[in-house]
């Protein structure tokens, strides 16, 4: 019980300093990720007006299958950013600030970061 407190309090003081780093740059927009166990979501947010501008996740049906040259759940989240990119562009949405809370830079969590450079955002 006392380990997932702990827990709970570490990745909320992560999330908070990656966050206070954020809002430093308030002239942009944010993409901000969530990572599950099977899934990875990001979606693009205007803070200033609180609305979500894109959004992009594995579950949709047209994104489940991995991207070319990469295979499992690495090949999704690059294939989401690559989508999310798309999409913010269609709403005229070039420059973000890369939202990972609490989840280190790596992984899922990069390969979504890098088809959303490839896709032509830039943070």
């Amino acid at each position: 019980m006392d380990h997932n407190r702990d827990l709970r309090r570490r990745r909320g003081r992560k999330a908070n300093s990656v966050f206070k780093r954020i809002k430093v740059r308030s002239d942009r927009v944010r993409l901000c990720v969530f990572r599950s166990n099977r899934f990875i979501y990001a979606q693009v947010i205007d803070d200033r007006v609180g609305r979500t501008v894109a959004a992009a996740s594995s579950l949709e049906k047209e994104l489940a299958a991995p991207a070319e040259g990469t295979t499992g759940k690495v090949g999704v989240a690059m294939l989401v950013g690559l989508t999310l990119a798309e999409r913010a562009k269609k709403a005229g949405i070039e420059k973000v600030v890369f939202d990972r809370r609490h989840y280190r830079y790596h992984g899922r969590v990069k390969a979504l970061a890098d088809g959303a450079r490839k896709g032509g955002l830039s943070f």
